[in-house]
């Protein structure tokens, strides 16, 4: 990967927001770490196709993109999906920042570079992005599914380029047939660091839990486009955003003193994503989360440990937090883009050891939101009403308290609210596949603390 010098690297901001006062023998301590980039991505309004690259040539950390669109049989059905797809792949070229390399995969049961077609990736200008939208004329609908052989081609063609934002766009309408879930989890294992990947839902004959696991397994986004004609605007914004991105591979790296056990590390926003699991040990005391790529955004991280318990009066650094580039070449030194620290102190004073932070109290909620939503769906689809009820009210509850109105209005359409201070519900009789796979696929998606 190439190499950035401290100017080309957008600023790094960290702010730990937390409750650190423990009573007598406590040992849970919660914080959440606001992670601000700023100085990257950024065109003051100006559409990014038309933009000034923010780098020469050569000079900065470059971009390669590779959009893989479901060709598969069940395009044709109705054959205007297959248009959509074609004229949003188009739309989403058309929006690739000159120099951008870039790659067309059309994906059935095999994966094909139909652009450039030569293996490698073609450099984004006005003569390469006509001869790509050519190409896309060309597809045409027929095969089955199996996205594993989409990715792993991507991944070879993401990693012939020596570039550092490396992004993949997929685009799918059907379930993953023919290949097996172990097989698609060992393309995900084999491409997750070394690409990111958006993962969108054409229609609703789709399974949400393999969208999202791709975009989660990838640190993308998911999203649902119920109808295909929306395809277009989705892929400008998609392709928008990634063009925004200007540093890869940023890690949250949690360092603990002897005595510290590690609970959780999470992603609470804009969308809720555990990345407990995913730590690599960095070296005895501190291991990396990965985050992913970076442009001008701001994301919340819910970190919690439990410490060893002291007497009143005591207090420690219950964690380290630090945000880490790798050295390009995995020789060098690291580079600490900025850091917080998470504090424990022991008191007698009950007012403060057992106030409940603002920011902790409210992502904790937004969390279980999102754990309720699925809960409750899979309640409904086995035919558990009551307890489909009990979940999907205890959400509309959540969802009302936290202001989060968009997942409120999701909500309405699966369940009639009688109540939402007390999450008093009814489920729909009725309720559309669209309405109820879009509450799936964004009941994830969070709203921010408000400050």
């Amino acid at each position: 990967m190439a190499n950035f010098s401290k100017s080309q690297v957008p600023q790094f901001s960290v702010e730990v927001y937390q409750n650190e006062f423990l009573p007598e023998g406590g040992r849970e301590v919660n914080a959440i770490v606001t992670v601000t980039s700023t100085g990257g991505g950024t065109t003051g309004g100006i559409p990014l196709a038309d933009a000034a690259p923010a780098y020469g040539a050569g000079q900065g950390p470059g971009a390669a993109v590779v959009l893989m669109v479901d060709c598969s049989g069940s395009m044709d059905y109705p054959p205007t999906k297959m248009r959509n797809a074609r004229d949003a792949t188009a739309a989403a070229i058309d929006t690739l920042r000159e120099g951008t390399r870039f790659a067309v995969v059309a994906g059935t049961h095999v994966a094909k570079d139909v652009y450039p077609g030569n293996g490698g990736l073609a450099v984004a200008d006005a003569r390469t992005k006509a001869q790509a939208k050519e190409a896309l004329r060309k597809l045409s609908a027929g095969g089955g599914t199996a996205i594993g052989t989409w990715l792993r081609l991507a991944d070879r063609l993401l990693n012939s380029a020596d570039v550092s934002i490396r992004h993949g766009i997929l685009l799918t309408d059907g379930r993953n047939e023919h290949e097996s879930p172990e097989d698609l989890r060992a393309a995900l294992d084999s491409c997750a660091g070394r690409f990111t990947c958006d993962a969108r839902g054409v229609g609703t004959d789709w399974e949400v839990k393999e969208v999202t696991g791709i975009a989660a397994a990838l640190l993308g986004t998911a999203d649902i486009v119920a109808d295909p004609s929306g395809l277009a605007a989705d892929f400008t914004v998609m392709m928008e955003n990634a063009m925004g991105k200007e540093v890869a591979d940023v890690a949250l790296r949690l360092w603990t003193p002897v005595g510290v056990e590690i609970r959780f590390v999470k992603q609470v926003a804009p969308t809720v994503a555990d990345l407990t699991a995913r730590r690599t040990e960095a070296n005895a005391r501190a291991g990396d989360y990965p985050t992913g790529s970076w442009g001008d955004e701001s994301r919340d991280y819910h970190v919690c440990v439990l410490v060893p318990e002291a007497g009143i009066g005591q207090e420690m650094l219950a964690a380290r937090v630090s945000l880490i580039l790798p050295d390009a070449s995995g020789a060098g030194t690291p580079q600490t883009l900025s850091q917080g620290l998470v504090r424990a102190v022991w008191t007698d004073d009950m007012v403060a050891s057992t106030s409940i932070n603002p920011q902790v109290a409210h992502y904790t909620g937004q969390a279980e939101l999102a754990q309720v939503i699925q809960q409750g769906l899979d309640a409904r689809k086995s035919g558990d009403f009551d307890g489909a009820t009990a979940k999907l009210g205890r959400a509309v509850q959540l969802a009302s308290a936290s202001g989060n109105q968009d997942t409120a209005k999701l909500l309405s359409k699966v369940v009639d609210v009688v109540d939402a201070a007390t999450g008093t519900v009814r489920l729909k009789a009725k309720v559309a596949e669209a309405d109820e796979m879009t509450l799936e696929t964004r009941s994830t998606k969070t709203v921010r603390v408000k400050k």
